[in-house]
């Protein structure tokens, strides 16, 4: 006779009850809302789509006010003295920047190194050629012709339109 003919039938898999859970199940059901709670904290701090949309109105309202007050400045025509209107200018353009590159320290920037600061955020501008814009404010009797101011203001709202 063989052996194996006295051993016992297997248990079928429907004969298993469900009741109880083998003890992975309940540390799974244990950690099971503290997983959702982590999942709920993660999804309120993903950034918003809102938020950008906000940011570029944001922008669009600084460039348009930043523009406005490039147009309300005084030019000076007709040979009246150049240095306060490229004072203004210049503190217009330092603004913008210390907003936009807090972290720059653009602000303590003069002479060559600030154009060429200008000049490598907007290169369309050309605001490396416009010497006078650091050097006027500080020449006694600074004064430019029409072409001249024209030329600086457009190479300004150039930079202003396309940067900010």
């Amino acid at each position: 006779m063989n052996p194996l003919d006295q051993l016992e039938p297997l248990i079928a898999p429907a004969a298993i009850g469900w009741w109880p859970p083998a003890p992975g199940w309940w540390l799974l059901t244990a950690l099971l809302p503290l997983l959702l709670w982590g999942l709920l904290q993660l999804y309120k701090r993903l950034p918003r789509r809102a938020k950008v949309t906000d940011k570029a109105q944001q922008l669009d309202l600084l460039r348009q006010a930043a523009l406005n007050e490039l147009e309300l400045l005084s030019k000076p025509y007709y040979g009246v003295p150049a240095g306060p209107w490229l004072q203004q200018l210049n503190a217009l353009l330092k603004r913008l920047c210390r907003q936009q590159y807090p972290q720059s320290d653009s602000h303590l920037l003069s002479g060559r190194a600030w154009l060429a600061f200008l000049d490598n955020r907007c290169p369309a501008a050309g605001l490396t050629r416009w010497m006078i814009l650091v050097e006027g404010a500080y020449r006694p009797h600074c004064t430019l012709d029409d072409k001249a101011i024209e030329g600086l203001n457009q190479a300004v709202a150039t930079w202003i339109g396309k940067h900010v």
